[in-house]
């Protein structure tokens, strides 16, 4: 294992312009990479959405790395100091789109493996890829559909380590063993337009809501637990009326979102917020959007070697958390129960000039090879 492999391999992720959902290549070039190791491969093409799936060996535990191929957007491009799609080191950073978020981790995922295998010809269990070029965009044909499938439920995963960028300031600062769950709203609140002069033949939509948008935002929907926090209700779009000074709008929309804890349900959370706006006697209507429902991994066996490979490698001690974002560990969570996040510092992640640096991905690699021994030789 040295520097220069994991930069070669990474030099040629970040060269597919692989903007979700298009894969540009990236999938097939990878799967070529882990079919010379010995792999058996297969491709799940949904719509615009490739997904691979790759597996060596026929025996458990069966360990699975899943990551995604798909970056977001560039941005500005005059704005990069570089090309985004040509992996460029300027004062000792690597800069392109995907070099944190995520093909850095997918990088460090292949060497560890080749690095592992190379070393350990008869170990007892399976490895797994798994990848999508659905997981930047609408989610739905990527892990979500692999998983909702049936496709891979015959490969009786017991352990899966996602490769998204969990660390914060410092590498190995923060192991993600779960998620909150999102649920988002649209409302729309109907009032009668007129002029500002003529209250009376009116109805604000933005006087009529303010009692009740004061009750969302106070509630306290859960307390939240020892691995979560208290769910969160954010508002982030409110519109009304129609630009000029002297009209009484008619109509309210407003955009919100709750990341919620394991302590509440989705049916919950739509429940009280029906019965606030009920409660109201407000004309109205929302539309929902659920993305997925939170996980939780209790099971410490692949925690366990994360936190005890990150203390060997990098002699730091995690923080084991649940905050940030949603992942694809919310899909595969149903069907595997020990699902761990860990990977590069996400600071320049969707930014733009995203950048990571060589020591982080030969440490990153170094702790995912380490993780390996320590799954495999316990099994």
């Amino acid at each position: 294992m040295n520097t220069k492999s994991i930069v070669k391999l990474l030099s040629k992720l970040i060269s597919c312009k692989s903007l979700t959902p298009e894969d540009d290549g990236c999938q097939k070039f990878i799967a070529e990479y882990l079919e010379s190791l010995g792999f058996e491969i297969e491709f799940k093409k949904n719509g615009d959405v490739i997904n691979l799936i790759a597996r060596y060996g026929k025996d458990s535990p069966v360990f699975a790395y899943v990551g995604h191929t798909d970056v977001v957007p560039t941005g500005n491009l005059d704005k990069w100091i570089s090309n985004p799609f040509e992996l460029t080191e300027i004062d000792s950073k690597l800069y392109g789109r995907g070099t944190s978020d995520m093909k850095g981790s997918v990088a460090c995922i292949l060497i560890s493996i080749k690095d592992f295998i190379n070393s350990n010809k008869d170990f007892k269990g399976s490895l797994m890829v798994i990848l999508t070029s659905d997981e930047e965009g609408p989610a739905q044909n990527g892990i979500k559909r692999l998983v909702n499938d049936g496709d891979l439920t015959k490969h009786n995963i017991d352990m899966c380590l996602i490769g998204e960028p969990s660390s914060k300031k410092v590498l190995g600062d923060t192991i993600k063993n779960g998620r909150r769950g999102s649920l988002s709203g649209k409302i729309t609140i109907q009032g009668i337009q007129g002029h500002v002069a003529y209250p009376h033949n009116a109805m604000n939509p933005i006087h009529a809501f303010s009692p009740t948008l004061n009750d969302m935002v106070t509630k306290k929907y859960d307390k939240g637990n020892k691995y979560f926090p208290p769910t969160s209700f954010q508002i982030s779009n409110l519109n009304s009326g129609v630009g000029a000074s002297n009209i009484i709008p008619g109509q309210l929309t407003m955009d919100f979102n709750f990341r919620y804890s394991t302590e509440t349900t989705c049916d919950k959370l739509m429940s009280d917020i029906h019965q606030i706006m009920d409660s109201s006697k407000l004309k109205y209507n929302i539309e929902w959007h659920h993305s997925g429902d939170p996980y939780l991994t209790v099971k410490k066996d692949l925690l366990n070697s994360c936190i005890k490979a990150t203390k060997a490698v990098l002699d730091i001690n995690p923080e084991i958390t649940t905050d940030g974002g949603t992942s694809d560990g919310r899909f595969i969570a149903k069907i595997c129960d020990q699902v761990v996040e860990f990977g590069l510092i996400n600071e320049s992640i969707h930014k733009i000039n995203e950048h990571t640096t060589e020591k982080d991905l030969l440490n990153t690699t170094k702790v995912y090879s380490q993780i390996l021994k320590n799954i495999f030789e316990s099994a």
